[in-house]
Parts: C-alpha cells; structure tokens; sequence
C-alpha cells in the first residue's frame, strides 16, 4: 500500500523558518479577488478594498495563512512525507481548518512545523490530515489543519475518523453575496504557492478527470472569508477566531459563487454554490467563528 500509515503517524515533524512581507500578503490578496469592487461597480481605490491592497494600510485576512512562506511545509511537500508514496491526480484538497491564535501581522518570520496528524481509511479513499503549527518569537500565531483525499488508497481497515457533516442551518440566510471568479484567477492565486499542475494546465486537469483546470480550493476559501468580513464583521479581520469548510465540489475559473451567511452567537454559517451551475455546492460544513 503507498500510504503506511504507522509509518507517516510516526515521522519525525518537518520544521523550517518562512518569512513574508506586504508583498505577499497583497499577492495573495489580489489572487482571492481583492481590489476588485465586488458588486462590479465603482472604482478599485475604494477604501475598503485598500485595506487589503495598500501597504500603508494593509490588514491581513487570517486565511493569508495558508500560504504565508508560500504555504510551507505545503500539501505537496507533506506528499513525500515517510510513509507517503501516492499519484498527485489522485490527491483532492478535502477540508481545512485555520486557528488563528492572534492576529497575523503584515510581514513577519516564524518556524513552520508540519506533520501528519491523522490518517484514515475511507473505504475508497485514504485521508490524511496535515497539520502546520506556526509560532514566531512572541508565541504561537496559527495552526492549520489540510485534509487530504487519496482517491484508491483506502480500504486497508483502518479508522474511518470521525464525521465532519454538520446539520444544515434553519431559517433563511442573514445575507447572500455573490462574488466574480476572474478567469485568470487560478493563474493568479498559484503564485502564492500552490503549484500543483490541476489548476493550470489542461492535460494535467484531464488526467485528474475534469474538462479544464479548476479553481483552487484554498482560493474559494479566502474569498468566502473575505466576503464574511466585509460583510458580518465590519471589515475588521483581527475578529476571525477559527475557519474551518469542507470542500464539496469544484469551482471553475469564470463562474460566479454565491456565497450564503446564517448569523449565530459568536459564529457565522456559510454555504457556496456555484451560480451558473444551478447552485452546485462548492463549500459545505463551513464555519467562521469570531468575537
């Protein structure tokens, strides 16, 4: 079996330095559709879009973490972990879950260490969750949690790991956004680091069994947090405790998400769908808690 999970469960944690600077943090920013007025009026400059553009300015969305020190230890590099030999077409971003222990500044040097902290046998699929903890001189800034599906690798026996699925929210939304994906998005969103040939190239995305590149997940990730700040938290990102979503379907460069929002005490449910696509569930399970 490619995956010995004893053998992955059991590696010693890859711990490295990553540094960032506004540069990056404003790249990343511009890959998840910031600058862009999101109701497709009005003019880039707007204030509200500078706080995630301008240096002089510039706050942080918390998902930054998933790419800050260009996502090290990263998805792929956690792939050539011991115990992991597996066909990147097979691998799908599953879910992601962020803690954010305090607010992450604008530019900053830190030690990344990242392990696999669960492994478990889904029957047709293997899911590995890959943890990254990041602290700098100050104390712990984030912890991030990456599950990874492994299409074929599972039905070993081993622990299917406990249920993500959460009971739908009631009622009617609190606020419903829509948000443009550029068609060059994904071009855009990879040079904050994901690599991974599935959202750049074709035959790669063919291989992985899809008409064309799709969306990153991470990407729809930062844009439903964006739209949740802006829209339930006043714009002010140093509110966002915890983010966590599973990913329930694809997102295309071109279409338009649509992105669902239940208040409830100290958190917001969300949903996303795709818009052109009869409202095809992109995101699932997703919870921002905050103060």
């Amino acid at each position: 079996m490619p995956i010995d999970a004893a053998k992955a469960l059991g590696a010693t944690p890859r711990t490295g330095r990553i540094a960032w600077d506004t540069k990056d943090v404003q790249l990343y920013h511009l890959g998840i559709g910031a600058g862009a007025n999101p109701d497709r009026n009005g003019p880039a400059t707007d204030p509200d879009e500078l706080r995630y553009t301008l240096e002089a300015r510039l706050h942080v969305l918390p998902s930054f973490a998933t790419v800050a020190g260009a996502g090290s230890p990263g998805v792929i590099n956690s792939l050539s972990m011991p115990g992991i030999d597996v066909d990147l077409a097979r691998v799908l971003h599953g879910g992601q879950s962020l803690t954010v222990h305090r607010p992450i500044p604008a530019r900053g040097t830190a030690t990344a260490t990242g392990r696999i902290a669960a492994v478990y046998d889904k029957g047709k699929a293997a899911v590995l969750v890959m943890r990254t903890e990041v602290a700098d001189d100050e104390g712990p800034l984030w912890t991030s949690d990456a599950q990874i599906f492994v299409r074929g690798e599972g039905g070993w026996g081993g622990d299917r790991g406990p249920s993500t699925r959460l009971d739908p929210p009631g009622g009617e939304p609190d606020r419903t956004v829509e948000r443009p994906v550029r068609e060059d998005q994904a071009l855009l969103y990879r040079l904050s680091g994901d690599l991974n040939p599935l959202h750049a190239d074709p035959e790669f995305a063919k291989l992985a069994g899809f008409d064309r590149p799709i969306l990153h997940g991470l990407c729809t990730y930062g844009i439903t947090l964006k739209a949740v700040v802006d829209t339930l938290l006043g714009g002010d990102v140093t509110r966002v405790r915890s983010y966590s979503t599973r990913f329930a379907g694809v997102v295309y460069p071109g279409e338009t998400l649509r992105i669902r929002m239940w208040r409830l005490e100290g958190s917001v449910r969300i949903a996303v769908s795709a818009v052109e696509r009869n409202d095809a569930p992109v995101l699932a399970d997703t919870v921002v808690e905050h103060s």
